[in-house]
């Protein structure tokens, strides 16, 4: 059974096919039944450039718990992202990003 569950979001980066860079447009993520990887349900990610052609993606596909480490981590590295970002910019970084010491 399909879960219906997707989320679609404009983004702005690069992806790499074969030995060629090409810019993101979007990014899905979903949750359903695993297209390629050996697994049941999984949290895909595709990542895509929807001016370009039916090649112009990566896509990935996690298990949940993956899924969910991944989220983890991005999160850490995007607080730390902020906190330097707060720092190099000398505007000093909000009480909210102030590690503890």
């Amino acid at each position: 059974m399909c879960t219906s569950i997707v989320e679609i979001v404009p983004v702005e980066g690069m992806a790499k096919r074969g030995d060629d860079w090409f810019s993101l447009t979007q990014a899905v993520v979903a949750y359903d039944h695993a297209r390629h990887a050996p697994l049941a349900d999984v949290v895909t990610l595709d990542f895509i450039n929807a001016s370009l052609d039916v090649g112009a993606r990566a896509g990935v596909e996690l298990t949940l718990e993956t899924a969910k480490a991944l989220h983890a981590a991005l999160g850490r590295a995007i607080a730390e992202a902020e906190f330097e970002e707060a720092e190099v910019r000398g505007k000093g970084a909000p009480a909210s990003l102030v590690r503890a010491a």
